[in-house]
């Protein structure tokens, strides 16, 4: 398991990086398939002081993605709190059934480039894609917490992006080209 510890405006000391270490041990006992682990600390000076501190946390299982983010008065009240969210998404994620039914990834075409704007790009995130039914991605978008979720749909033979409506039920954009 690879981790990735970031912050913004604090240290991560020693001793929080034991900490940190020593909580996530739990997490991959009961994730074994653990990849990789992303953690992003950031402390933000604020009138409430329940929300000073901030803990995102992103775990890669083979492809899916789980995330937390908390905020708490102290770092690790923080971090113990986005473990806790965690723990109940992992619980959440090894009582599908569609674990056992792992596809293999499929090469994919590259997207083409987009059309220069008036604004700018100020973030790039990559992700690895892998095929999946819609009802898998809206289970992927559930666990992540996302509104949307881009996904590589094997039946139609493209991408596809799935986007929780207002009304609490789900849109599915399948493009076409003119």
């Amino acid at each position: 398991m690879e981790i990735t510890i970031r912050s913004k405006n604090m240290v991560v000391t020693p001793e929080l990086r034991a900490y940190i270490e020593r909580k996530l041990s739990r997490a991959q006992r009961h994730l074994p398939q653990l990849d990789e682990v992303s953690i992003e600390l950031s402390h933000e000076p604020t009138r409430a002081a329940e929300r000073r501190y901030t803990v995102q946390i992103t775990l890669n299982s083979r492809g899916t993605w789980l995330r937390a983010e908390t905020r708490a008065p102290h770092t690790q009240a923080a971090l113990d709190s986005a473990l806790d969210v965690l723990s109940r998404q992992i619980e959440r994620y090894k009582g599908k059934a569609y674990l056992s039914q792992r596809r293999a990834p499929s090469p994919l075409k590259e997207p083409p480039p987009l059309a220069p704007e008036t604004g700018k790009v100020v973030r790039v995130k990559k992700f690895p894609v892998k095929p999946m039914s819609p009802e898998e991605a809206i289970e992927q978008m559930e666990l992540l917490g996302h509104d949307f979720f881009l996904f590589f749909n094997p039946d139609s033979d493209q991408f596809n992006v799935l986007y929780r409506r207002s009304n609490g039920d789900y849109g599915l954009i399948e493009p076409e080209l003119d």
